[in-house]
């Protein structure tokens, strides 16, 4: 009578053991929003012939990466006849008819569960499709297309809710390089970008869209995320547009602190990162900061601000912040580290991106896991390494997709990947694959 009681504890502690886990990618930089891919059991080394895709979806362009929640995907792209990648250009605004597509796909297999489209006329630079990644929370899918439609749909049947045209609805202009501000939701309200003017920043009832509030000026937006941090004894909301940098009360939008950082050309991009007591932002035009956060209240104190040869200025990524040290992709392309307290740089290698030279918005896409990090660069590669005080480490490098995008005369692909199920899911204008990262026992 006593065995089989705990045969079925063994059972249960068994089933519970981190090599039985598994994680969902629900939203951008993960369930957290700190890059940290949190599954065990994952793959030390790519086989000679590089990981298996398990499955390949053919969808249209974008760069939004996916978001991987209960067994479903979800990725926003443009169907258009437009040659898109011929239309792109740094200043460049084409008028392209077509449409966005809001799609979910089945994670088992790649096949489409449902999708939901709608009619969408495009005037921005590289007009290749959506920038944000679909927030899934709460059996709903939050997705904002680059000219600022915001939809908020049935996560398991596609069913619209609710959905809204943000530059119209709060007298707001969509930037040149289009809406790119990831929806974020904190408790009963979803908070997005939108867009230039009066409204850069709105919050609305996550359930019905009904507004809330609405914060800041900038004659740029930016291309930055509302990031949630815990500082001073309260909740705050981080808004870095084209101008500044921001700390608001996230339940009614006063501003608490505000610190000038204006980048050129409006591109606040990354999203600001926090480490300990610190605060970090940085972007195009060798603009950037570290703030301390104040332990007492609500503000901020400028420690430093970068100059030539120090910190890092990342066009496409948000950089990785652990031990006192920062990860990064500069602008023209090295992938680095710095000293956090001091902005100083250790080291830098460009063999993680373009890999032998300089190149204007150089790319990659940095997760970590356990002791070593994911990284995903511009050329389609997946890279496994170690990165340290002493230096960039690899492990292992394989080739998962051509780069279909143009960036400055040369072929990209500027997608950020969802990793989820011991799996990596990622895109280009034309294809999204699943590749299996589970090891192998």
């Amino acid at each position: 009578m006593i065995a089989r009681p705990r045969c079925l504890v063994i059972a249960i502690l068994l089933s519970a053991t981190p090599a039985a886990l598994t994680d969902d990618w629900p939203q951008w930089l993960g369930p957290k929003r700190d890059a940290v891919w949190r599954e065990s059991g994952i793959v030390e080394k790519f086989p000679a012939d590089g990981p298996k895709i398990l499955w390949r979806a053919k969808i249209a362009g974008g760069y939004a990466g996916p978001a991987v929640a209960e067994g479903r995907v979800y990725v926003h792209d443009f169907l258009t006849e437009a040659d898109t990648k011929k239309l792109s250009s740094p200043q460049g605004k084409p008028k392209i008819e077509g449409k966005e597509r809001i799609l979910c796909l089945d994670a088992k297999n790649g096949e489409l569960v449902w999708k939901h489209e709608y009619d969408c006329t495009y005037g921005i630079s590289y007009p290749a499709g959506p920038r944000c990644t679909p927030t899934v929370q709460g059996g709903k899918v939050y997705a904002v297309g680059a000219m600022g439609h915001l939809h908020c749909l049935d996560a398991a049947n596609g069913k619209l809710f609710w959905s809204k045209e943000l530059p119209k609805e709060f007298n707001s202009k969509v930037p040149i390089w289009g809406m790119s501000g990831h929806p974020l939701v904190d408790g009963p309200r979803l908070i997005c970008i939108a867009g230039g003017g009066d409204n850069v920043v709105v919050a609305l009832d996550k359930d019905t869209g009904k507004e809330l509030w609405k914060a800041l000026s900038a004659k740029e937006p930016g291309y930055s995320t509302p990031t949630l941090i815990e500082a001073g004894g309260k909740n705050q909301l981080v808004i870095w547009h084209g101008e500044a940098i921001n700390g608001l009360d996230p339940e009614t939008g006063k501003v608490l602190w505000s610190e000038k950082l204006a980048p050129s050309f409006g591109m606040s991009i990354m999203t600001p990162q926090r480490h300990g007591e610190y605060l970090f932002a940085g972007g195009y035009g060798g603009q950037s900061l570290l703030l301390q956060l104040d332990k007492d209240k609500p503000g901020v104190k400028e420690l430093w601000r970068g100059k030539p040869k120090t910190s890092v200025h990342p066009v496409n990524m948000t950089p990785f912040a652990e031990g006192g040290l920062m990860y990064g992709v500069d602008t023209q392309g090295p992938l680095l580290a710095m000293k956090l307290e001091t902005g100083e740089r250790l080291w830098e290698t460009y063999q993680a991106t373009t890999g032998d030279r300089p190149e204007g918005a150089a790319t990659a896409f940095l997760v970590k896991n356990g002791d070593r990090f994911f990284l995903f660069n511009e050329k389609g590669q997946l890279i496994i390494a170690k990165l340290s005080a002493k230096g960039y480490e690899e492990i292992s490098r394989a080739k998962i997709l051509e780069p279909t995008g143009t960036g400055f005369g040369r072929d990209v692909v500027w997608s950020h990947p969802a990793f989820a199920g011991r799996c990596a899911f990622i895109r280009n204008d034309r294809e999204l694959v699943c590749v299996g990262l589970a090891a192998q026992h």
